[in-house]
């Protein structure tokens, strides 16, 4: 029987069959009828031609730019500030030659940290040629280095540049050959990456919930218009129909800011300095850091970007599981490590930036919204890009109190746990994976709350372990799955059949 097949949209070319031959002849050939759809060979699967607004749920397809704009809007609200903020943060300690950061170096690295995040979400969205997962993976600037890049970029931010090149080179590759090494991370290792991802960034987003620029941690003020942040969203998402239901997040944001605004959280003079320092349009400086290179400051950083890999790849498996209700591919896990890792590398080295990584906030509004469309997405790209070539926009964007983003940020964490919980269902809970989720969420989330644990140890393990969860499990859950034997020995389940007829007996 000849056998045509092609996958549903949103399927890659590893999932689906394409067959023009039959038992050694030609197919009869059929009069087609004018479609709307239209095949692509090169990725294996249908796309619908149409513009329609139901396409946000399909990975592929043209969607109304009016529609597409809001929902594209929404991930650049949701990662904006924790875009920014490892720059901030680094380059409050960071010195050059002997001197330290000025206030107009600190906004040129924010300009060009808006930009690579753009430009890294870009090549997720629509690969070059191998480099890109072809998903609805969102890239932005990553906390998971900053304990590594600030100890450097205090020391000297030419070092930094360098163990970033280095690194982010040697995940590149990672990724490049990761139909090699990928059966080795097994789907309980991703499945306790994602869960502890989304518990990691509970305490981030509680913190935001709380807090304001203006009022101490944990005011009334900062609670009151979290909670009608939150509020917000949630009624929204009650009462709303069809696909304006799965705009909640930039509702509750655009009512947040604007409750805000009553209670003077919101400071337009960054806004004002900015375009007074860079202007209203401005290119980012390129190549402004020399790297250096020095072993130790290599090692360090990376061994944190395995982690980010580890954390990469739970990210884009969430994406699958909660977006497209489906497993990841290697083709897939190959593309997104890649472009985590050498737009890494860009972004050390062309623009002074600190890595990029795959945001999980975005995930959980993925998981949250079920918007996989890749058109749709790539305007917060393009939102992205053009705050990176206008500093004025980028100025906006951080005047969001962060009481406003934790009302929005503390459902989207919830989700990304949620989606790690569904896919430790998945695997199953036997005997063997129950222990491994069990030890390696009690040792990688433990030690992260005993700062003493490391005491004795090396800095670089501290560095490493001990404020990043996501490492410890990782690494314990990747031990783990590589030793525990897999199947049972049939003299053991004999033993374990002869101990349970006497424990019966015994009962009896």
């Amino acid at each position: 029987m000849n056998t045509y097949t092609i996958g549903e949209a949103g399927t890659t070319d590893s999932d689906c069959h394409f067959s023009l031959f039959g038992q050694g002849r030609y197919p009869p050939r059929k009069r087609l009828r004018p479609s709307n759809k239209r095949r692509n060979f090169n990725e294996g699967q249908e796309i619908n031609a149409s513009v329609s607004v139901d396409n946000i749920y399909k990975l592929d397809g043209r969607v109304p730019v009016a529609k597409a704009i809001p929902f594209g809007l929404q991930h650049v609200l949701a990662m904006f500030v924790a875009n920014v903020t490892p720059v901030m943060l680094i380059a409050s300690v960071a010195v050059y030659n002997g001197v330290a950061f000025t206030a107009i170096d600190t906004a040129l690295l924010i300009q060009a940290a808006m930009l690579v995040a753009g430009i890294g979400t870009l090549i997720q969205l629509y690969p070059i040629w191998r480099i890109g997962s072809r998903l609805p993976v969102v890239m932005g600037l990553s906390f998971t280095f900053l304990s590594a890049m600030m100890t450097l970029a205090a020391r000297d931010y030419g070092l930094m540049i360098g163990a970033v090149l280095v690194g982010g080179c040697i995940e590149g590759l990672l990724g490049m050959t990761a139909k090699y090494w990928r059966r080795f991370v097994s789907p309980i290792v991703s499945a306790c990456v994602v869960t502890t991802i989304g518990f990691s960034l509970l305490s981030t987003g509680i913190s935001s919930f709380a807090s304001s620029s203006v009022y101490p941690t944990g005011a009334w003020q900062n609670l009151l218009v979290a909670v009608i942040t939150l509020a917000a969203c949630l009624i929204y998402n009650s009462l709303a129909k069809g696909f304006w239901k799965q705009l909640y997040v930039l509702f509750g944001l655009i009512v947040g800011y604007i409750v805000s605004l009553f209670f003077g959280m919101v400071d337009f003079s960054s806004m004002k300095n900015t375009v007074q320092e860079l202007g209203i349009i401005a290119l980012p400086k390129l190549f402004a850091y020399t790297p250096k290179f020095e072993i130790g400051a290599i090692v360090s950083v990376t061994l944190v970007f395995l982690v980010s890999a580890a954390e990469t790849i739970g990210d884009t498996s969430a994406v699958c599981t909660g977006g497209l209700g489906r497993e990841i591919t290697e083709k897939e896990v190959s593309g997104s490590l890649g472009c985590d890792g050498f737009i890494s590398a860009i972004s050390g080295g062309v623009f002074g930036c600190p890595p990029i990584t795959s945001f999980s906030q975005n995930v959980g509004l993925v998981a949250m919204t079920k918007v996989v469309n890749r058109f749709t997405i790539m305007f917060g790209a393009l939102t992205l890009i053009l705050a990176g070539l206008f500093p004025p926009v980028g100025a906006f964007f951080s005047t969001l109190p962060d009481c406003v983003l934790g009302g929005c940020t503390v459902i989207m964490f919830g989700a990304i746990i949620v989606s790690g919980v569904t896919m430790l269902g998945e695997c199953g809970f036997d005997q063997r994976n129950t222990i491994i989720a069990a030890t390696s969420f009690a040792i990688g989330i433990g030690v992260t709350q005993v700062p003493e644990f490391f005491s004795g140890m090396p800095q670089i393990v501290s560095d490493i372990f001990a404020n990043n969860p996501v490492a410890g499990v990782f690494v314990v859950a990747m031990i783990l799955s590589l030793t525990l034997p897999k199947k049972v020995k049939a003299e053991d389940v004999g033993a374990l059949t002869e101990e349970t007829m006497d424990t019966s007996e015994m009962e009896k």
